[in-house]
């Protein structure tokens, strides 16, 4: 994804009655995102307002590594079960 240099600091855009509010075209093609896309809204400890763009699984894929071994789904369970324990179990 290539990012278009920026051409205003601030892009307003208005919040309808239902809360509602349209991204501008500048800063759709600027993270990239189309119809359906997802995005996040995050607050920063000093207040600020930052909007991000979600990945695709696609993009995604592969980012993690991968297992040495394929693993059933039994054995995923088994694994997810013994991190809860053992979460829950730090947690007191």
């Amino acid at each position: 994804m290539t990012q278009s240099p920026i051409t205003s600091a601030y892009i307003p855009s208005t919040v309808s009655s239902k809360g509602q509010v349209t991204l501008p075209a500048e800063v759709r093609r600027y993270l990239g995102v189309d119809r359906n896309d997802k995005i996040a809204f995050s607050i920063t400890p000093k207040g600020d307002v930052l909007l991000t763009r979600f990945p695709t699984l696609a993009e995604l894929k592969g980012s993690l590594g991968t297992l040495p071994k394929n693993l059933s789904w039994k054995e995923v369970r088994a694994i997810a079960r013994e991190d809860h324990v053992e979460e829950v179990m730090r947690e007191g």
